[in-house]
């Protein structure tokens, strides 16, 4: 299953997914350990570090979205060296999110991704982000679609 990670098109300091443990056509779960020497948490806040809200929602994205849309991309089969054309990347194109509770530096966290459609090329999820005791951090809809770039 975490095969699927290295279709990503991030690199270390901004790939926000350490483990994919369910995957299918109907959804995925991974999670991530934000790690404390983050480079965002030196500003926020200092002294007092707390995950930004835009990097909940990357998190949130790379899991629940990107690597749900790449899967399904790939129809769930292994492709024998198949990566991401090299001017594919993944747009999100809305989302609509509610917190309920902060991350802290060093936390674990879980998303849960459910696919409500994929047609056209375009994914949309009810994804959740849950802490490593089980409580709800914040929920949305979000969609998006690969895109190739313009050259």
């Amino acid at each position: 299953m975490n095969d699927i990670l290295n279709y990503l098109p991030y690199k270390s300091s901004f790939l926000f997914v350490d483990n994919i443990t369910a995957l299918d056509e109907n959804g995925v779960t991974g999670d991530y350990t934000l790690k404390p020497e983050a480079f965002f948490y030196e500003d926020h806040f200092p002294g007092n570090p707390v995950t930004p809200g835009v990097i909940i929602t990357e998190i949130m994205a790379q899991i629940g979205l990107v690597v749900l849309g790449i899967y399904l991309m790939l129809d769930g089969k292994s492709h024998e060296g198949a990566v991401m054309n090299e001017g594919a990347f993944p747009l999100l194109t809305s989302t609509n999110v509610e917190f309920f509770k902060m991350v802290l530096p060093g936390e674990k966290v879980t998303v849960n991704s459910k696919k409500q459609y994929f047609r056209f090329g375009k994914l949309k999820c009810l994804i959740e982000i849950h802490n490593a005791g089980g409580d709800l951090v914040a929920k949305g809809i979000f969609s998006g679609i690969i895109k190739n770039a313009i050259r």
